[in-house]
């Protein structure tokens, strides 16, 4: 299809994908726990003329073309919300306390609604089939491994996956795409939760107590030498506390403190990780030993590094650049070649079939977007959501062209 023709077409969708993209950000849902927005997705999709199938937990599949032999291609969208209080200023804020769209996934559940319905209307034209996937609990990295142990990578088997991700606050203009380079695009990322066990007592005497407090508090400043000590500078591995928990009243010494966080590497292979576990709770349990407590480490959720194909970046390359011109811009340009400190579950797709990322400007500074993903005052510019659902039938019809070869 030509690139104008699609941006038009694209452009026809606008106001409804808008309109959806807002219904989502009033009514945000999270995790696995998603049956209003589900049922949005699979409404639109039926009106549409699909078959959504669910698939796992909370997703839903559908297929696009598949008239014509040739290879499939998925793209996803994924649709959960963060447990967080909104406080951006907007006309269709959250209507939920407690919870907000703050890291765009309405954007991006709506864009990929705008590319089923472009895509309905030219399934004739398509060279093998386009597998659209809407995924859940992607913000706590167990989405994507849900709907993988459900089959979404076969029946037909899957040759080639893509992404859109949108930010703001970045010194760029709104509708931009900027494509990851092949390699490492973002790091891993694991959960942490250390628990120090002491001795309750009274604030009044705290020598018949064991403070886990102070134990904890040792082993949280401890554990800052792993990266200034036992890293080599040239490795990325970096962990964050990011919940401290002990005790409810003042003058009580609490039985127990709890720490949370997370484990961020940039190592395929997570040696770097291993060795961070490894240490982290060498150390956690050395300090608590010293300071009369007992300390316990656990480690979960992984998801590991997201890994870009290069030769399917490049395709993406050229197809965005038919697409939208001078509007288009390498990652590694931007970042030096430096992977993304921030993670992403659709990695787990990346270490089994060739993946691409791409980003979505939605807003900078000048604009009045301050603020990037997971904060309370993030808000995105909502009238780039035709550029990502064009991007993303781009994507599929000009891969499916070039590669009509079937699949082994």
């Amino acid at each position: 299809m030509d690139g104008k023709v699609l941006l038009q077409e694209a452009a026809g969708v606008q106001e409804r994908i808008q309109n959806i993209r807002r219904e989502l950000h009033r009514n945000p849902e999270i995790g696995f726990d998603l049956p209003a927005t589900k049922a949005l997705v699979k409404k639109e999709l039926e009106e549409m003329g699909y078959a959504p199938k669910e698939m796992g937990k909370c997703g839903l599949v559908v297929l696009a073309g598949g008239k014509k032999p040739g290879r499939t291609i998925l793209l996803r969208a994924d649709m959960d919300a963060l447990q967080i209080r909104e406080e951006a200023d907007v006309e269709f804020a959250s209507r939920v306390e407690g919870k907000m769209h703050g890291c765009g996934h309405d954007m991006h559940t709506a864009m990929l609604l705008g590319a089923a319905r472009i895509l309905k209307e030219h399934e004739d034209e398509i060279q093998g089939t386009v597998k659209l996937e809407f995924q859940p609990a992607e913000e706590i990295f167990q989405g994507s491994l849900d709907m993988m142990a459900a089959g979404v990578l076969e029946n037909p088997k899957v040759d080639a996956a893509m992404m859109i991700h949108v930010v703001a606050g970045m010194p760029l203009p709104a509708g931009m795409l900027m494509i990851s380079g092949g390699g490492i695009a973002n790091a891993s990322c694991e959960q942490y939760h250390i628990t120090v066990k002491g001795k309750g007592g009274h604030g009044s005497t705290p020598h018949l107590a064991i403070d886990p407090i102070t134990a904890a508090a040792h082993i949280h400043l401890a554990l800052q030498e792993i990266n200034s000590r036992e890293l080599d500078g040239n490795e990325f591995g970096v962990f964050t506390t990011g919940h401290f928990e002990a005790g409810k009243t003042s003058n009580v010494i609490p039985d127990v403190a709890e720490m949370w966080g997370t484990i961020r590497t940039t190592d395929a292979e997570n040696a770097v990780g291993e060795r961070i576990r490894t240490r982290m709770t060498e150390i956690c349990k050395g300090v608590a030993t010293a300071l009369r407590c007992e300390a316990e480490v656990e480690f979960f959720d992984y998801c590991p590094c997201m890994v870009i194909d290069p030769a399917l970046s490049a395709d993406a390359m050229k197809y965005m650049k038919e697409l939208f011109g001078q509007g288009v811009l390498d990652m590694n340009a931007i970042s030096g070649g430096k992977p993304g400190g921030g993670s992403e579950d659709f990695a787990f797709v990346s270490h089994k079939v060739p993946t691409v990322s791409m980003f979505l400007t939605a807003g900078n500074s000048k604009e009045g977007y301050l603020y990037s993903q997971h904060n309370p005052k993030t808000k995105f510019d909502d009238s780039v959501l035709y550029c990502g659902s064009a991007a993303y039938v781009q994507m599929a019809l000009r891969w499916l062209e070039e590669h009509k070869e079937t699949s082994d």
